[in-house]
C-alpha cells in the first residue's frame, strides 16, 4: 500500500483546485501539488492526501519513563512509532532528521502495529519520535485498535491542533505528554513557527480526558529566565499542581549554536518549580536530584530511578 492513496481528515475544498487543511491552527491553504507546513499533506488535484499514513520512520520497544511518562505505569514497556513530518518549525529541534526530512521509511499497517504491540508484551503503543498530531489519520486508526485490543496510547506531542480533531483522538488516548515550550508567544513564533494559546487551550481539554505530563525544554538565552519560568510554572499550578513537569537541558543542535544550558540554570528551575508543582523532574542532566519520586505530604522516597 502506498500512504499517498489516503485522503486526509478535516480539510474543505476551495476555489482553484485549493484545498484548506482544518487539522492544525495553522489552517494552511495548499495550492495543487504543494504541501502544508507539516510537509506530511499533500494537495493532489484538488484532494488533500496524506503522504505518512502507515509510513514509519523509527519504531521499538522502550521504557515508558523515556516518553517521558514517570506517573504512568512506572517500569512498564511499549511500543514506540513515529514517521516524518511536524507543524512547528523549532530552531532547537532536536530530531529535525524526520521533523523536517523525509528519511528512509517502511510500511506498517495498523494490524502489524497491534500485533508487534501484543507480540513483544507492550502496555501499548505511544505515537513520539516525530510529531504525531500530522498523523492523524493513522494514529487515530491505530489507537481506536489499540482500545479494542486492551492497549493503552500514549502521544508525545507539541499540542497544536485544532480543537474538533483534538476531541475525536482523545477519546482513545490514555497519557499524554505535551511539550509546553515556553509561556510566551514571541518564543513560539519566533522559535517554532507557531502561537501558545492553542497548545495551552489544549493542555486543558487533554487533562480533563487523560493523564497528562509536561515537557519544557530550557533553552539557553531564549526561555531560561527565572522569571520567565515562574510563569510557566504558575499556569500549571493553577491548573493542577499534580501534574509532573520534566525540565529538559537543551544541547546545540539543528539551527540553533547557542551553548548547553548551564547547569546551575536547571537546578534554580527545579527549586523555583518546586515551589509551585508537587513533583518536578529534571532531564538531559548528569545529577541525582530531580530523578526520584517524592511523597509531596511525608516527603518519603516513592519511586528511585
Amino acid at each position: 500500500m502506498n500512504s499517498d492513496l489516503k485522503e486526509a481528515a478535516f480539510y474543505h475544498k476551495i476555489d482553484d483546485n485549493k484545498v484548506k487543511c482544518n487539522l492544525c491552527p495553522h489552517n494552511c491553504v495548499i495550492k495543487e501539488g504543494k504541501s502544508g507546513i507539516c510537509k506530511a499533506r499533500v494537495n493532489k488535484k484538488g484532494t488533500l492526501f496524506t503522504e505518512n499514513y502507515g509510513m514509519i520512520s523509527s519504531i521499538g520497544v522502550d521504557p515508558i519513563e523515556k516518553k517521558p511518562l514517570y506517573h504512568y505505569y512506572p517500569g512498564q514497556k511499549i511500543l514506540s512509532i513515529g514517521t516524518f513530518g511536524c507543524n512547528f518549525s523549532c530552531l532547537f529541534c532536536q530530531n529535525y532528521k524526520i521533523s523536517q526530512k523525509k528519511p528512509n521509511l517502511k510500511y506498517y499497517s495498523t494490524d502489524q502495529i497491534i500485533d508487534s504491540a501484543i507480540k513483544r508484551d507492550s502496555k501499548g503503543i505511544a505515537y513520539t519520535y516525530s510529531e504525531p498530531m500530522v498523523w492523524y489519520e493513522y494514529v487515530y486508526e491505530t489507537s481506536q485498535k489499540a482500545y479494542e485490543s486492551n492497549l493503552n496510547n500514549v502521544l508525545v506531542t507539541n499540542g497544536y491542533i485544532n480543537k474538533e480533531p483534538l476531541e475525536k483522538l482523545i477519546e482513545y488516548i490514555d497519557a499524554v505528554n505535551i511539550d509546553l515550550k515556553s509561556i510566551e508567544e514571541n518564543f513560539y513564533k519566533k522559535l517554532c513557527g507557531g502561537t501558545v494559546q492553542p497548545v495551552l487551550d489544549n493542555i486543558k481539554l487533554i487533562y480533563k480526558k487523560a493523564h497528562v505530563e509536561i515537557t519544557t525544554l530550557i533553552v539557553t538565552d531564549h526561555n531560561d529566565s527565572i522569571k520567565q519560568l515562574e510563569r510557566l510554572f504558575k499556569w500549571i499550578s493553577k491548573l493542577s499542581p499534580d501534574i509532573p513537569l520534566h525540565l529538559s537541558r537543551y544541547f546545540p543542535n539543528y539551527k540553533m549554536n547557542q551553548p548547553p544550558t548551564k547547569e546551575e540554570t536547571m537546578l534554580d528551575a527545579y527549586q523555583k518549580a518546586k515551589e509551585y508543582l508537587n513533583y518536578v523532574y529534571l532531564g538531559n542532566i548528569n545529577t541525582k536530584k530531580g530523578q526520584n519520586t517524592y511523597c509531596p505530604d511525608c516527603k518519603e522516597e516513592v519511586i528511585k530511578r
